[in-house]
């Protein structure tokens, strides 16, 4: 796979884009993803015939209550009244990982809790390594097991779209890179066989499914497996969390795109000691923080984010 950016500089695509929008909704027109923003008021409106398809969510992080951020539900709240918000509410949403901070019981009550307020029935989600520090995501699978038959991992479609929800953080390779298995990789490669290939693919999973900075593990250990298997597909959407912070790639038809965290930012890649809660000036967190949507368009996909502010 290729490592060139959108834009020159590994660093400075880091640096920069950790500090643009964070909130965009997935909407469908015509068969391919499109961006809509979702703070309406500020932002172009939809695409005509575009349809709102869903939301992307990530690293709420609820539990969490250090100098980062010592409010997780609080923004977590301006998040959901950002999408009830909207003129035409998406069909669902997508929760790409680390619901909770610490995988406690009281942990998931909250966030099922905060969820509650949503005026968007269907959520999907995937485990985040904050999710199963239990071990087994026992706790998890429990709340958010059903779809996968408790093995996290599953399709759906929706509008044409396929969407395929993976799991890469029960089985870390050396150097904390995600993994999805053999077992994970064959049904994988199974689920795609068949799949016309103008049909727009959605993908995502909580860890990075390209390789961003593999010194901190922001990144899965079969990433040129999985771009092989997606590469023929003319439009495809790859979404991720766990950085906390913007980062796009297109590679072909591909786009691959991290989400913001609702909860607090990390450094840029090769910034400092490691990953880890940011502390920014309070002016500046929301401008940090959000959520990432999508339209679906015919020819290419494309996304734009809009911060909490």
């Amino acid at each position: 796979m290729s490592d060139d950016f959108t834009v020159s500089s590994r660093r400075g695509a880091l640096k920069c884009l950790a500090f643009g929008g964070a909130g965009t909704l997935f909407a469908l027109t015509g068969g391919v993803l499109a961006p809509i923003d979702l703070a309406f008021g500020a932002a172009p409106h939809a695409p005509a015939g575009a349809t709102p398809l869903f939301v992307q969510i990530s690293d709420t992080h609820i539990g969490f209550a250090k100098d980062a951020n010592p409010d997780v539900n609080g923004t977590l709240k301006q998040t959901i009244a950002l999408v009830n918000a909207m003129p035409e509410r998406p069909a669902f949403i997508v929760h790409t990982g680390d619901i909770t901070h610490l995988t406690k019981p009281e942990e998931f009550d909250t966030a099922a809790q905060l969820f509650s307020g949503l005026k968007v029935t269907e959520l999907h989600t995937v485990p985040g390594e904050h999710d199963v520090t239990d071990g087994t995501g026992a706790a998890y699978f429990e709340r958010y097991g059903k779809p996968s038959n408790n093995k996290g991992y599953y399709s759906f479609d929706h509008k044409g779209v396929h969407f395929i929800a993976l799991v890469n953080v029960m089985n870390f390779k050396a150097g904390g890179l995600g993994a999805l298995g053999d077992e994970q990789m064959a049904w994988l490669q199974n689920d795609l066989k068949h799949r016309p290939r103008s049909q727009p693919i959605v993908v995502f999973a909580h860890m990075p499914l390209w390789t961003i900075y593999e010194p901190w593990g922001w990144g899965t250990a079969e990433s040129a497996l999985i771009a092989t298997l997606l590469r023929p597909f003319g439009s495809v959407t790859v979404l991720n969390g766990h950085i906390h912070q913007i980062v796009q790639k297109v590679e072909g038809n591909i786009t691959f795109h991290t989400a913001r965290s609702t909860a607090y930012p990390q450094p840029a890649a090769g910034d400092g000691p490691g990953p880890g809660p940011l502390k920014v000036p309070a002016d500046q967190l929301p401008k940090m923080l959000g959520v990432t949507s999508l339209t679906v368009r015919h020819h290419k996909a494309s996304l734009a984010d809009t911060t909490l502010v």
